[in-house]
């Protein structure tokens, strides 16, 4: 039988309180480099919005009066300036602003990332728990504090704090902290774990995270 995984568990104070057994199908499971670039592709390709858009001839506003006669001039016959061919005129295939860059992942290999994920991050020792967090007041001052005693302060590491559903305070004394980001462990995703320098569990949030992923994998 496998050892399973285990970090120190730290107060708010930073001093160590001892240790806690982590899940091995989070925390000790093979991990895929492609598998998790391809879920960071699918997440960025998710999140990103058709904002370009041009005008075709229909809705730019010109005259629609036809630009010369017909016959007679010389000159090539045309209808309105708004055509693409004139300056000022419509946009020939142009892009619409209805560009779809929606990517899907299957529910395995999106759990197969972020257990990747989970488990470099564990080999890298990046991986902190934090007992007692929830109890802090919702004021940013506080949360500054906690981060120096554990010694994460300073803007160029960037922080993920995984919370608890019912960590609602945690969030409000977080999220004024520009080098932090905190999510739920409900909604945790692997490309949030990869662009963290470190990740900090609130303690009761590692339960929260086994709970939804084997809730998911009964559920196919």
């Amino acid at each position: 039988m496998h050892k399973m995984p285990q970090v120190d568990v730290y107060s708010i104070k930073g001093t160590k309180k001892g240790k806690v057994s982590l899940p091995s199908s989070l925390f000790a499971a093979k991990i895929n480099p492609t598998l998790m670039a391809q879920a960071v592709r699918v997440y960025l390709s998710n999140q990103r919005r058709a904002h370009a858009k041009t005008k075709t001839r229909s809705e730019v506003s010109r005259t629609k009066a036809k630009v010369w006669r017909q016959k007679g001039t010389g000159r090539a016959r045309h209808g309105s300036r708004n055509a693409p061919i004139f300056v000022g005129g419509g946009v020939a295939h142009g892009p619409r602003g209805i560009q779809a860059y929606k990517k899907k992942l299957s529910r395995p290999m999106r759990r197969q990332a972020l257990a990747s994920a989970l488990t470099s991050k564990f080999k890298e020792k990046e991986i902190l728990v934090v007992d007692g967090l929830e109890k802090i007041e919702p004021k940013t001052k506080r949360m500054i504090k906690v981060l120096k005693a554990l010694g994460l302060e300073g803007k160029d590491l960037r922080k993920l704090l995984v919370l608890a559903p019912d960590a609602k305070k945690v969030f409000s004394a977080s999220r004024n902290i520009k080098e932090v980001t905190s999510v739920s462990a409900s909604s945790l995703n692997t490309y949030q774990v990869l662009n963290a320098g470190k990740v900090i569990f609130v303690k009761n949030a590692i339960k929260t995270l086994e709970e939804r992923l084997v809730r998911k994998e009964k559920n196919g």
